[in-house]
């Protein structure tokens, strides 16, 4: 399990975070949405160690998150970034090697390169392992980066869980790679992973996610089951949009009816 306890965080006099805790549990796909500016990204930097200067505690189990050596934390956790920049012309096999990085000293073994052609394979990248990685689109790009944290992590550890964070996974991609992602994150979620994604499409969460935390302002406005919390008041409080919601006809979900002079 990962935890947040009374999580806060300001820039200068301005306040991201207020007293936020959380609890995320392995075995459910964890999705945190909210309208912009509502400290969503900011928080997720939090939990994964890649900010510092907070106030307030995140626990791995029942491990500090600052105690733990960013050489540890990197075998057993990934991130994947908005924007993950890249300007040099590597391949594209090159960058998915990149997420190995944490497991090996200076040349990868092969355990590694084993690794990296599983989950290129996984992610239909086989044709594209000699490109350079500088050619490719932007949803292509994002595919690769996706494979290169999923290298990081692809083992499941002899002890304890592995870790995902991703910051809105899905610009960029087409509808049948949407539902790769997040299949293969819930697939994910369900070996041993605490999985964590900050999402945009309010409907997509509804229908992969497990668990939905609404950020709103800087604080967890609420969070629960997507058929235990998701009503039109909560998107109107949330996002200030009126909505109707009806029962998705495939899954039994909810499904979330936004007007056209809500866009």
């Amino acid at each position: 399990m990962l935890s947040a306890k009374d999580i806060s965080y300001s820039i200068g006099k301005k306040n991201i975070l207020e007293g936020i805790s959380a609890a995320f549990q392995p075995g459910e796909f964890n999705m945190i949405l909210g309208p912009n500016g509502s400290g969503k990204s900011t928080f997720l930097k939090i939990i994964s160690a890649e900010i510092n200067d907070y106030n307030g505690t995140v626990l791995y189990e029942d491990k500090n998150a600052r105690s733990l050596k960013k050489e540890t934390l990197a075998k057993c956790r990934a991130v994947m970034s908005q924007q993950p920049e890249l300007s040099f012309p590597l391949t594209v096999e090159e960058v998915v090697m990149m997420g190995r990085y944490p497991h090996f000293n200076f040349s990868p073994g092969k355990n590694d390169e084993a690794v990296c052609n599983e989950v290129m394979e996984r992610m239909n990248l086989q044709a594209f392992r000699q490109r350079n990685y500088l050619t490719l689109s932007g949803g292509e790009k994002q595919r690769v980066q996706y494979a290169r944290v999923l290298a990081q992590i692809w083992e499941k550890p002899s002890e304890g869980y592995r870790y995902l964070f991703l910051d809105e996974p899905l610009s960029n991609l087409d509808i049948s790679y949407q539902q790769e992602f997040l299949e293969l994150a819930k697939e994910f979620a369900l070996k041993h992973t605490v999985v964590i994604a900050v999402m945009h499409d309010i409907n997509l969460a509804i229908e992969y996610a497990d668990q939905l935390f609404f950020f709103k302002e800087g604080s967890l406005f609420l969070n629960g089951k997507p058929g235990d919390i998701i009503t039109t008041e909560l998107i109107l409080n949330v996002y200030n949009v009126q909505t109707g919601i009806i029962q998705n006809p495939r899954s039994g979900k909810p499904l979330v009816l936004f007007s056209s002079g809500n866009y």
